[in-house]
């Protein structure tokens, strides 16, 4: 069966996707060998701490990062980390989210890099605390948000700050992470549609980052549905609590202790607030089936692919019409 004739039997037209892997028209299209795999996974049930245990190991390998974890999208990721470092891995303070009271609960966010997507930090109750003007957009200067505004702007009631991977952010990642450390707050860097290169899956961490979070429904060509949260290893455990399934008996549950050690917790939370970004065991397959696919001679196939393409489009376009075609090429993380 056709991926045209599932869409006809459910009475929706298919589109031509000409904007790229964007989830207004559906994400980009698996490989098959993905698609395949998460097939498989469909055929068996697992223990899912043993699954995400497993895929950290995997994440990390490729990252470089102490840890990681499959989300349900870059945006999950962007609320499980916020809540990783307002609770730790405390299952009272997990519990109490969104209820903030006596938690660290503020986000420090450069103005500049406020969007529509930093909603989901919000969503865990706490409150974004923006710094710095951006006179570079507005005209008049050249200025933007400086380290020593975040660095003034931090307080006790800091959870972490916010930092959105953009070419033209500022203050550079780095300067953010030293001045943040310094007063011990982590940096989590919002990076969801930072590939290509795929140099930029180490490169947060590298500078500094405490947690990075990508999504794995673009360039990744994972399942639309999933994201890579990466960083800390004490981050990424309090993340997962978070998130997953607690309905057990402490002392029949066994998370495998590089994951997240049992040792050091009082007891099982209640389901956290993280909870209703449940990823499933095919997305998780899939993600790390395509993220360990994904390396540079594949992005070179898929530009080469692209721009076949776009010779044939701009022939057909110029023949005989009164156009006039502008190329350009550019790498959203570059």
């Amino acid at each position: 069966m056709t991926a045209a004739s599932i869409y006809e039997r459910l009475g929706v037209e298919p589109l031509i996707n000409a904007k790229g892997p964007a989830t207004r028209v559906s994400g980009g299209l698996m490989d098959p060998e993905v698609a395949e795999a998460m097939r498989e996974a469909t055929q068996a049930c697992v223990d899912m701490v043993a699954l995400q245990a497993r895929a950290s190991e995997i994440i990390a390998g490729i990252t470089g990062a102490e840890a990681g974890y499959v989300t349900s999208g870059a945006s999950a990721g962007l609320l499980l980390g916020t809540a990783a470092c307002m609770t730790g891995t405390d299952p009272g303070r997990i519990n109490r989210l969104p209820d903030t009271d006596g938690l660290r609960d503020e986000v420090i966010v450069v103005r500049s890099q406020r969007n529509f997507y930093d909603h989901a930090v919000r969503a865990t109750g706490a409150r974004l605390v923006e710094v710095g003007i951006a006179d570079r957009y507005s005209g008049p200067g050249v200025r933007d948000a400086e380290p020593w505004e975040i660095a003034d702007a931090i307080s006790e009631r800091t959870a972490c700050v916010l930092y959105v991977a953009q070419p033209q952010s500022r203050p550079s990642l780095s300067a953010v992470c030293e001045v943040a450390h310094q007063a011990g707050v982590p940096v989590l860097v919002d990076a969801a549609a930072q590939l290509p290169p795929v140099s930029n899956l180490r490169q947060f961490i590298d500078q500094g980052a405490d947690l990075v979070t990508f999504s794995g429904g673009k360039a990744i060509n994972g399942p639309q549905a999933s994201g890579v949260l990466c960083g800390k290893r004490d981050l990424i455990a309090a993340a997962a609590l978070n998130n997953l399934d607690h309905d057990i008996f402490f002392e029949q549950w066994m998370p495998p202790a590089g994951f997240i050690d049992k040792r050091r917790l009082r007891g099982l939370p209640q389901h956290g607030i993280g909870r209703s970004s449940k990823v499933g065991k095919e997305q998780i397959v899939g993600l790390l089936v395509a993220l360990q696919r994904f390396d540079q001679a594949e992005v070179q196939s898929r530009f080469e692919r692209a721009t076949r393409l776009l010779d044939e489009l701009e022939r057909a376009l110029a023949d005989g019409l009164p156009v006039q075609i502008s190329r350009f090429e550019a790498l959203p993380g570059g």
